[in-house]
């Protein structure tokens, strides 16, 4: 069977591309749909379908645009009601990709919509499973997150209503089949998924928890909750994108990616309220950056992080970036909802400096000058921004935990009456807490290159400097 995945590691996402005969399928696609049209051009096959597992929320969907721009029909599973033309496919409905079939599971569990499509190939044999968030490799969907956007769809009955759609649907099928899941490891869809993209559903039922047919549904419920942290902000605010609909991804770009001199990019975010956010990696903001803007690199887990400490999707937003990743960044900002860029700062933070504007800067020690600094006088005030697990597995006894998703809660553990060092596991995180304060009046906090690696890599620690709680009691 022709099934590729096409993976986006910075979501840890995955759509499909399913071509036979001419006609080809796109399951769950991101919102920049260049690369769907090209995989489909490359064989000159014509897109026939755009099926959606569900309405998503980690994600902006491509289908409208997919279905704008080829013709071709949109299929949600039983109980969707998009605002704009699609299919609500009933259970067990078949629908033909070429010589290929795609069979209709209802199974209503991560939200009431969500389904999975059975692949068959041209001799009707079933070959595997597109499982969106319903089943993934080594986990399952997390049941909450409907609830932020139907109060009554309460995370105990979707866990009820996951249990019974895997024991009825997703179990009873051959265990030959390989599961093609809509998300891996770093999503925050799941608590417990592998690093692994794809497997037989035979091993799943091995090794999955969720699949234990020794649990109980009461079990079962349990289990899938506990552990479970918030979902991050965004996540109800693309749910509604996507079942309502959203402006097209080229007027988003159009908008997002031009180029404001100094001198504009300043007017510009002296006469709206647009947040300025600085995509540079952190060494290169640390060194100079325009005042009050926030660092988010690029090259870290950015639209997650985007989406977790920007509240509002509608936010306006002015860009400096590395120059010639603009669209790069207008691009990853989509993807989450964020559409509402109005341009970049042409030349770069450079541009800006060689402009004779107001510049500022963080200072940034290393691991080795911490240990001298906290040698000489050990109530110096260290803040860990890693997540509080992170923190609790292991930290600088020192230091106190403010995390970084966190930040509003955070920021009242600071002091602003002395000096603060702060640190996660490698830079990028604590350069954001670090810049979202500085905005804030936080002028006192100094942040540790390198972060906790650099900190334990360094010969200047010791292990008598590290803790772990459970080593404690």
């Amino acid at each position: 069977m022709k099934i590729e995945q096409i993976y986006t590691g910075c979501l840890a996402h995955a759509a499909y591309y399913l071509e036979s005969n001419g006609e080809a399928a796109i399951f769950d696609p991101l919102r920049e749909i260049e690369p769907y049209l090209q995989r489909a051009a490359k064989s000159n096959a014509q897109i026939k379908y755009v099926f959606e597992t569900h309405f998503h929320a980690d994600f902006v969907s491509g289908h409208l645009d997919l279905a704008s721009k080829t013709g071709a029909k949109i299929v949600f599973g039983p109980t969707a009601k998009p605002g704009y033309d699609a299919i609500t496919a009933e259970d067990n409905q078949v629908f033909k990709v070429g010589d290929y079939s795609v069979k209709v599971l209802h199974t209503p569990g991560h939200t009431m919509e969500s389904t999975t499509y059975l692949l068959m190939d041209e001799n009707g044999k079933e070959h595997g499973i597109i499982s969106g968030d319903t089943l993934f490799i080594g986990d399952v969907g997390r049941p909450d997150l409907a609830q932020h956007v139907i109060a009554d769809l309460t995370e105990e009955k979707l866990a009820g209503h996951l249990y019974d759609s895997l024991r009825n649907k997703i179990m009873p099928l051959s265990d030959d089949l390989i599961v093609y899941p809509n998300h891996g490891a770093g999503s925050a869809c799941g608590k417990n998924m592998s690093k692994e993209t794809t497997d037989t559903l035979g091993h799943q039922k091995l090794v999955n928890y969720a699949l234990n047919p020794a649990l109980t549904k009461e079990e079962f419920i349990k289990e899938i909750l506990t552990g479970l942290t918030p979902p991050p902000g965004y996540f109800p605010q693309n749910v509604l994108m996507n079942i309502k609909g959203y402006e097209s991804f080229d007027e988003v770009k159009k908008r997002g990616t031009q180029a404001l001199s100094p001198r504009a990019f300043d007017a510009a975010a002296n006469e709206t309220e647009a947040l300025v956010l600085d995509t540079r990696e952190a060494q290169k903001f640390s060194e100079g950056f325009i005042p009050n803007s926030i660092n988010i690199g690029i090259d870290g887990n950015f639209a997650t992080w985007v989406g977790t400490l920007i509240p509002d999707i509608k936010q306006q937003i002015l860009l400096i970036t590395d120059p010639g990743r603009e669209e790069e960044v207008v691009t990853r900002m989509a993807r989450v909802g964020y559409d509402y860029c109005i341009g970049y700062l042409e030349g770069g933070f450079e541009a800006w400096k060689n402009a004779g504007m107001e510049v500022d800067s963080i200072q940034r020690v290393s691991a080795e000058e911490l240990a001298d600094i906290l040698a000489k006088a050990p109530e110096t005030a260290v803040f860990d921004v890693r997540k509080k697990s992170e923190y609790f597995s292991e930290h600088v006894v020192e230091a106190e935990n403010a995390p970084l998703d966190y930040v509003n809660e955070s920021m009242l553990l600071i002091p602003k009456d002395k000096t603060v060092y702060v640190h996660c596991a490698a830079g990028y995180r604590s350069m954001i807490f670090t810049s979202i304060l500085r905005a804030r009046g936080y002028d006192n906090l100094i942040d540790v290159n390198g972060g906790f690696k650099a900190i334990k890599e360094s010969s200047k620690f010791n292990l008598t400097d590290y803790v772990c709680p459970t080593t404690m009691l």
